[in-house]
């Protein structure tokens, strides 16, 4: 559905991806779709949940309580026992919107992330705090289109799951 989306939308002439397989399965659907390759980049990693990786929200919460809420009142002060930080994201995101735009600056370009990449991403974007973090919703597969005109960004539009809704599938 994501990628009759994108396919039926835009014409994407580079497709990059998160290099962790949940993203690769998207983008190679993607790529089918638009007919353009994709390629890994380390920069659209998911955040490195260290300690807490796997764990569901129950289990952090009713083991590490106070981190656990402190993630979620604070998420620009915390770091994941053993694990990463906002600011470790953002400086990878900050990376990879130089390594894009230089590259492709007038081109549509598909990058396939996970959920707390985008929300960095989309705070540096918007020129936003990292405590803004949780304002910014981010469903799975869900579309967010930025214009870029010379060094500016401007939010087309975030978070957008309407290729989900039965209505648009009814034409299969």
């Amino acid at each position: 559905m994501l990628a009759r989306r994108i396919a039926s939308q835009w014409a994407p002439s580079s497709i990059y991806t998160s290099p962790l397989q949940r993203c690769i399965a998207t983008g190679a659907a993607i790529t089918r779709a638009c007919g353009v390759p994709s390629q890994p980049l380390g920069e659209l990693n998911d955040l490195d949940y260290g300690a807490w990786q796997s764990r569901t929200y129950d289990d952090a919460r009713a083991k590490e309580p106070y981190l656990f809420e402190a993630w979620f009142t604070n998420p620009h002060l915390f770091r994941f026992p053993r694990g990463e930080s906002l600011q470790d994201v953002a400086t990878g995101t900050a990376s990879l919107l130089h390594f894009v735009l230089s590259r492709n600056a007038a081109d549509t370009l598909v990058l396939v992330g996970h959920d707390s990449v985008n929300r960095v991403m989309l705070t540096q974007i918007l020129d936003m705090p990292q405590s803004a973090y949780w304002r910014l919703a981010q469903s799975p597969c869900c579309i967010n289109e930025i214009e870029v005109t010379g060094s500016s960004f401007q939010l087309r539009r975030m978070n957008d799951t309407a290729h989900l809704d039965i209505g648009f599938n009814a034409g299969r």
